[in-house]
C-alpha cells in the first residue's frame, strides 16, 4: 500500500518508556507535526499537552488501545510504528503487544521499538516522499487463517 508524503505515525510507550518518548518527540516536534498523529490513550494525551501537537487518540494499551493501532496498520490507515515498550517489565497485555509487533511484520510496516531506530526512521529520506513498498516476490495480502493466528479479527 502506498504511502504519501505525509505520513500516518503510531506512537506507543509503555508506562516506563514514556518519558523516553516524550524526551524523542520533543527533539523531533519540527519533524512530527508535519505529519499525521496517531498514538494510544496516554501516551497521545502527554504528546499532546506537552507538544501541543494534535494527536489521535486510541484507547491506552491495556484497554486495547494495541489492538487499535494494530487493526489500524492492517487496514492500511498507520504508516509506521514508534512503539517503545519495555521488555524487562511484564505487561498485563503482552499478548496484544506480541500481536502489534507481529502484524506490523506480516505488513511489512516499518516499526521502531527503541529511540535509534525511531531517529533513523525520522532522518530517512523517504519520510517525506511518496513510497510505497517493495513486495517479495510472490507475495500479497496474508490469508485469513495467518490474520486468525496472529489475533487480529
Amino acid at each position: 500500500m502506498a504511502m504519501t508524503e505525509r505520513k500516518r505515525l503510531a506512537m506507543i510507550a509503555h508506562d516506563n518508556r514514556k518519558r523516553d518518548m516524550l524526551d524523542w518527540a520533543r527533539a523531533n516536534h519540527d519533524v512530527l507535526c508535519e505529519h499525521e498523529l496517531f498514538a494510544t490513550g496516554t501516551t497521545g494525551g502527554l504528546i499532546e499537552d506537552d507538544l501541543g501537537l494534535k494527536v489521535n487518540r486510541f484507547l491506552s494499551g491495556p484497554l486495547g488501545g494495541d489492538q487499535q493501532v494494530g487493526a489500524a496498520l492492517a487496514e492500511g490507515r498507520i504508516d509506521i510504528v514508534i512503539f517503545f515498550w519495555d521488555p524487562l517489565e511484564p505487561q498485563p497485555h503482552d499478548v496484544d503487544v506480541k500481536a502489534l509487533l507481529r502484524i506490523a511484520v506480516v505488513y511489512n510496516c516499518p516499526i521502531a521499538c527503541n529511540r535509534a531506530t525511531a531517529d533513523f526512521l525520522l532522518s530517512s529520506p523517504l519520510l517525506g516522499e511518496q513510497y510505497e513498498p517493495a513486495a517479495s516476490p510472490g507475495e500479497t495480502a496474508p490469508p485469513e487463517r495467518e490474520i486468525a493466528q496472529i489475533g487480529i479479527r
